[in-house]
């Protein structure tokens, strides 16, 4: 398997041998469920479907809901589909997957959401300087300066940094370290940060 599905706990710190302290993310990562098969057959590519953290019936879709009722599955609040090869289809609908797939020192990436902040200016968004401080500039310090040209060509350029919504996106943070995995209760510490707050909704891959 590739990957898994997790939440967020909170970060906190482990030792290594050496007496260093080591920041870590803890995440539950699963138990996932396989809710579904594709196969180059039927779907056209091969893929397993996996799903996490159980929901009540009437908090899901009906299709969904036909879908997990056929395969007898209670119905789950997050679902993601992993690439997997033909020969690597050797899981089945309702089997499990567990944070014991990850070995400690194996490096993963995390996908997730990133906490979002509203709406910034131009040195929060994008890391401006700011204007100078002196001059006689008293309302110009965080502002972003000119933003466009005048006589040609009298606009002002699309994708031009300026102020606006920020966060609240996806983010791939890559090649983080698994520094302790507890099979018995499906957590894993992973060295450094990952994106999002606590409780928010992670996808781990090889």
């Amino acid at each position: 398997m590739s990957g898994i599905l997790g939440k967020k706990i909170g970060m906190t710190c482990v030792f290594a041998d050496t007496g260093e302290s080591i920041p870590v993310t803890a995440i539950q990562a699963g138990p996932c469920i396989v809710t579904d098969i594709r196969t180059e057959e039927k779907n056209g590519y091969s893929a397993i479907q996996l799903g996490f953290e159980e929901i009540q019936e009437r908090k899901t879709t009906k299709p969904y809901l036909g879908q997990f009722t056929k395969n007898n599955l209670k119905p789950c609040r997050y679902l993601k589909e992993f690439r997997l090869s033909s020969a690597d289809l050797t899981l089945k609908v309702g089997d499990e997957v567990l944070a014991g797939m990850f070995k400690v020192g194996e490096y993963v990436n995390v996908t997730g959401v990133s906490k979002g902040k509203g709406f910034q200016g131009v040195m929060k968004r994008h890391g401006f300087g700011g204007g100078q401080k002196t001059h006689g500039q008293s309302d110009r310090l965080r502002a972003p300066g000119s933003i466009g040209q005048s006589s040609y060509p009298s606009r002002v350029f699309k994708g031009m940094k300026m102020a606006g919504r920020t966060g609240n996106d996806q983010v791939t943070v890559r090649n983080l370290q698994v520094v302790k995995v507890d099979s018995e209760n499906n957590i894993i510490m992973i060295k450094g940060a990952v994106p999002g707050g606590k409780n928010g909704m992670l996808l781990i891959a090889k």
